[in-house]
């Protein structure tokens, strides 16, 4: 039934069965005007693992396009209960490393679990804050976000500390659902257009490199560094 809830109220419903259900923080962003939504809490750690992810997001899909390296070093910010991260492991394999990290205690618990679970040797499980991912400078090849940066209450902050995380040829990957698609069946600040992508992340120093079209529901965005420190 918890599920049932959250799925709904991430899928568009105004509503759940406890009655109106909070879904934006009334904060803003300074450059583009974009309410901040909510990060999902651990109640809705289901939800990340659904067997309909596949089909909706095609996961396996998104990293095929990445193309990331046998023993890269990559980083899983906001990994919630390691979806994407099980899958950045076996990627990078034994010589590589993911850092995961999440601002809830509550994730983190549910990371561990499948690290153990899975046995996982290559995961660094990181409890971060608001504003700082708390990844070492200059050591990570590729930083993702999956369905994160939408929820972020201090971007500005995040990417600062993750524009000094990335080795000189790292890349920052967001998958966001798309803003501009109204068939896509998420609530409107539970996605991103392009447009608004390219504005916060450019004016942090960003470079865009490309945007893939292929998912089914998702814009995937893959940005470099940029020339500025």
């Amino acid at each position: 039934m918890r599920r049932q809830i959250l799925a709904l109220t991430l899928l568009g419903a105004v509503a759940a069965a406890s009655g109106p259900v909070q879904t934006q923080t009334g904060d803003v962003h300074p450059v583009s005007g974009r309410v901040f939504a909510l990060p999902m809490g651990v109640a809705g750690a289901d939800w990340l693992d659904r067997a309909e992810r596949v089909a909706e997001e095609q996961p396996d899909r998104a990293l095929r396009v990445l193309k990331i390296a046998r023993g890269a070093t990559v980083a899983d910010v906001g990994a919630g209960s390691g979806y994407m991260t099980e899958r950045l492991a076996a990627i990078v394999g034994p010589e590589g490393r993911v850092y995961a990290t999440d601002i809830q205690p509550g994730m983190i618990a549910l990371l561990r679990e499948r690290i153990a679970r899975k046995k996982l040797t290559n995961v660094i499980p990181l409890l971060t804050t608001s504003d700082d991912p708390r990844l070492p400078d200059d050591a990570i090849d590729l930083v993702l976000m999956v369905d994160v940066y939408h929820e972020l209450q201090r971007p500005q902050a995040v990417l600062g500390h993750i524009r000094r995380a990335l080795k000189a040829d790292g890349r920052l990957v967001l998958l966001e659902y798309r803003g501009e698609d109204p068939s896509v069946p998420i609530r409107p600040e539970h996605k991103m257009t392009v447009a608004q992508v390219r504005q916060e992340l450019e004016h942090e120093g960003f470079a865009l490199a490309t945007v893939d079209r292929s998912l089914p529901r998702q814009h995937l965005f893959i940005f470099g560094r940029g020339s500025s420190r």
